[in-house]
Order: C-alpha cells, then structure tokens, then sequence
C-alpha cells in the first residue's frame, strides 16, 4: 500500500481527497484558538467568556455527529462531505463580523457542526479500501486531516497580520492582526473545496454497491441487550448538553427566560433520539425478529471505542484548545511563538494516526494495540502535568517540555488510529452510525475536559481573575486528570474489548470478490 499510497489513481486518490476535506474541516473549527487571546482583547471578553467560547466550539458536534451518520449511511459520504463544506462558510462569516459575546456564541455553536465532518471520511476510506489495509488507511485520512489544527496554529496568526492592510485590532506591541478576515477566508476557501469534492469522488469503486441500513433513525442493534445498552449511552450526550446549557447560563448567554427552553430543546432531542432508536429496533423489541449468530454484532464494543475516543480525541479537542495560551503563560511567550510550540502537539498526527493504524494492521491484535496506546496517553499526560512555570525554564526548559507534549501526543493520535481501525470492522452496513456515535463521544469527552478546565481556577480559589500561581496549578491539575481517565480506559480495553471478526481480511463482511481492486 505505501508504494502505492502517491500514485493519485482509484482509491488512493479518493482517499488524497478526502482526507483533505478533512484537514479543511479542521482549519476551520480550529481557527480560534491561536487567535483567543487577540479575540478576547478586540472584544473586552473575561477569562470565562472566552473559554466558554471555546466550550461552543465543540458543543453541536455531539449531536451532529450523531445526524451526519445517519444522514451517511443514508446518502453516501460524497454529498454528505460536500453540504458540510459548503456550510462551514455561512458561521465563519457570521464570527467574523461578530460584534459581542453572544453573537461569537452563536457563530461557534453552528461552527462546532463542522467538526461532525471527520466521520464521513470514515465511512468513504472504508468503502475503497479492504479489512487488512484498513489501520493504515483510516490513520492516513485522520492523521493528515487532523493536522489541519495544527496548521490553524501555525498560520491564523500570521494570515491575520498578512490581511491587516484592511485594518484590525493594534496589540500592546504595536502589531495589527485582522482576526476577522483571517476567519472569513477559512470558510469561504473551505466552501470551494466542498463544490470540487463533489465533482471528484464516487461513494464506491465501480462495481461495489454502497450498503445500507434498511432504516436510519438510530442504530441498529442485534439483540435486547444491545439495545438497553444503547439507550444507556445515549443518555451522558443529553447530560452533557446540558451542562452547557448551565454554563451559558451562568456567562449570562441564557436568561431565566431562556435557560428552560434550551434544556427542553435538549430533552426533545433526547427524546427524538431514543425515539429512533426504539422505531429502528421495533420488530427486534417485538420478538418479531431473531438475528441469526453471523450477523450479531456486540454494541459492547461500540461503548468501549466510544470510552477510547473520549479520552484520546476528546481529550485532544480540549488540549488543542488551550495549549496556545498554555505555552503563552507558563513560558511568558509572544502569541506566535506560543502557537508555534503549541502546534507541536497536532504536528505529531502526520505520522502518529497512520503510525497507530499500521501498527493496528500489523501487530495481529487489533484489540492490544488499542490497550497499549491508550495506557500510553494516560502516562504521557501524567508526564504533562509536571510542566510548570519554574520547573522548566530557558530555551531548554521549553525544549524539554516540546519534547514531553510530542510524546504524549504520539499515544494520543495513535491511538485515535487504533480506534477507527476497529470502527469499520463492527458491523459493515451501519458503519456511519458508529462511527457518528464514536466520534460524538469524542466531543462527550472534550466538552466534558473544557468544561472542568474552566471551573479548576475557581475551585481552586482564584474567582473570576485568578492569579498566575493559580492558573498554574489548574492546568498542572487538568493534565492529570486527563492522564488518570486514560489508564482507566485502558484497563477496559485489555479485559473487555474484543477483537472484531475478519480483522485482517481481504473483503469486508458481505463482499465478494471481484477479478480487479480499484486503483490497483
């Protein structure tokens, strides 16, 4: 495959494509935070508007995922792929020309929408590539496309002094940065790419049918069981919008009027979604349906990857999130600077997803790759909590601790590789609902670690404005939390999860063989 992998023919072009929609889906819904700071000068924010503000950056994505898998399964990855980046323009343009805290609110809610993209190329990968190359696919189209994050790091800045010849905000040094155009332009060059994309890429290969589930509205489960099992795990996505409701709430977004009617649009929701479920599952509730032994999946498994992508993406969605300002304050760096360094942590996904997804390929146990990287997240974050302003100083002092965050980041990203080589080894035909439900826990886990990053200043004493010893301490603190729930997950992956049937196939479950593999 890697000799193959530059060719731009059949499926390596498709898959060339799609991890680029991707990577532009990640520009855009990570074009804030190297300019946080900056947005929050412009504006006249406080530290908890404009890390509720970050919170919104992710919030939509849970349920959103949910829908955009849905809506894949049903109409295929190319015009599910092409509407969201098309969409991703209309909120970028809305934060850019954003005059107050509420309205940067509302930008960011439709933003987080965006970030549901990365389960469609899931989807896509998997239908051009077989079971034994899938690791290395998946991890090639996450890993590539997750560096867009990084790349907002490393250029938002600079793009925004670049677009300051048509004004902008003046820092204390003098500097101008247009914040405003910098964000525009994301979304409008990220809209042309969805029109391209639609013209270039086909769902399948020819010859290959595109399997769908005989109904969409929720996953389909194969036993009763399953079935309670996922009406339970539907519940922390409700559970956890409304702990951002809370928070909206109590940055003055949500009124006494308002708050109430944002917790019932959350209960409809809910409501909505278990409703799909149980009319997805009717005749499988009404004894009607007996699923014979080769077609049972265990949706035990989808709950343990759901575990595994809270803490590796999630947790990287929120340590993306703060990592700028993090450098920023611990090393008392320039914004640019301090983006550079912080980039690092994404830069590492070029290499580490695809490297996580090969090793997956390559180990003969799916299932101990995916208990070893995730324990491997859970110390490297330990290792993170010990940097601290003081305890690292001078050139070397940040050397060292660039040097600890790629590491951490490696078992992070590889294990995100891990996890989505397993997802499309589930069950072949709802593939995209798993995946939507995977990646949605994924946002679980990151507005569940924003939302306590948040709070640890004020539970640590330090109020609205809390000093630098305080801010601190809670971020050394946020590290080791983030490091304790790894080695947790960890442990569930090594004696609970199951190594999927046909792991390393050459077809998925239901193909047959056809004489020529496209792009061969």
């Amino acid at each position: 495959m890697l000799g193959d992998l530059w060719s731009f023919q059949g499926r390596y072009r498709t898959l060339h494509l799609t991890w680029i929609a991707f990577f532009l889906t990640f520009v855009v819904w990570f074009n804030l935070a190297p300019l946080a700071t900056t947005v929050r000068a412009d504006l006249g924010l406080e530290l908890g508007e404009i890390r509720t503000v970050a919170i919104c950056n992710v919030a939509l994505t849970i349920p959103a995922r949910v829908l955009i898998g849905m809506l894949l399964d049903k109409f295929g990855p190319r015009i599910t792929y092409s509407s969201i980046l098309v969409f991703s323009a209309f909120p970028c343009l809305l934060f850019a020309s954003a005059q107050d805290f509420n309205q940067l609110v509302v930008a960011r809610l439709l933003l987080s929408i965006v970030g549901a993209g990365f389960v469609i190329g899931i989807r896509m990968v998997a239908e051009w590539f077989p079971p034994k190359e899938i690791g290395l696919a998946e991890g090639i189209y996450g890993g590539w496309g997750n560096f867009g994050s990084a790349f907002s790091a490393l250029t938002m800045v600079f793009l925004a002094g670049v677009l300051s010849f048509s004004g902008g905000f003046e820092l204390p040094t003098g500097a101008v940065l247009n914040w405003r155009g910098a964000i525009a332009l994301t979304g409008i060059i990220s809209a042309l790419y969805g029109v391209f994309y639609f013209f270039n890429v086909t769902d399948t290969p020819p010859g290959k049918a595109y399997q769908k589930p005989e109904k969409t509205a929720g996953l389909e489960v194969t036993s009763m069981r399953d079935f309670w099992g996922l009406l339970g795990m539907n519940v922390p996505f409700a559970a956890i919008l409304c702990v951002l409701c809370w928070r909206l709430q109590k940055v003055g977004f949500l009124t006494a009027a308002t708050y109430p009617l944002a917790l019932g649009a959350v209960a409809l929701w809910f409501a909505f979604q278990t409703w799909g479920i149980i009319r997805t599952n009717r005749e499988l509730i009404l004894g009607n349906k007996v699923y014979p032994k080769e077609d049972r999946y265990e949706f035990r498994q989808v709950a343990i990857l759901e575990l595994t992508y809270i803490v590796n993406f999630g947790s990287e969605l929120a340590v993306v999130s703060m990592l700028p300002t993090f450098f920023e304050t611990t090393f008392d760096l320039p914004k640019a600077t301090a983006g550079i360094l912080a980039s690092c942590f994404a830069f590492v996904n070029l290499i580490a997803r695809p490297a996580g997804g090969l090793i997956s390929d390559k180990v003969g146990s799916r299932k101990n790759t995916m208990g070893f990287l995730t324990a491997g997240l859970g110390f490297g974050y330990l290792v993170m909590s010990m940097i601290k302003p003081g305890t690292f100083s001078g050139a070397s002092g940040i050397t060292v601790a660039v040097v600890i965050t790629m590491l951490a980041s490696f078992f992070v990203q590889s294990g995100e590789g891990a996890t989505f080589a397993l997802v499309p080894l589930v069950k072949r035909r709802v593939t995209g609902q798993v995946a939507g439900l995977v990646g949605a826990y994924g946002n679980v886990g990151a507005v569940t670690y924003l939302t306590i990053f948040s709070l640890l200043p004020m539970w640590m004493g330090g109020g609205s404005d809390p000093s630098p010893e305080v801010i601190a301490n809670s971020n050394s603190a946020f590290f080791m939390i983030l490091g304790i729930a790894g080695l947790i997950v960890a442990f569930f992956c090594f004696f609970f999860l199951k190594e999927p049937k046909g792991s390393f196939a050459e077809l998925h479950e239901g193909e047959e063989a056809i004489p020529v593999l496209a792009g061969r």
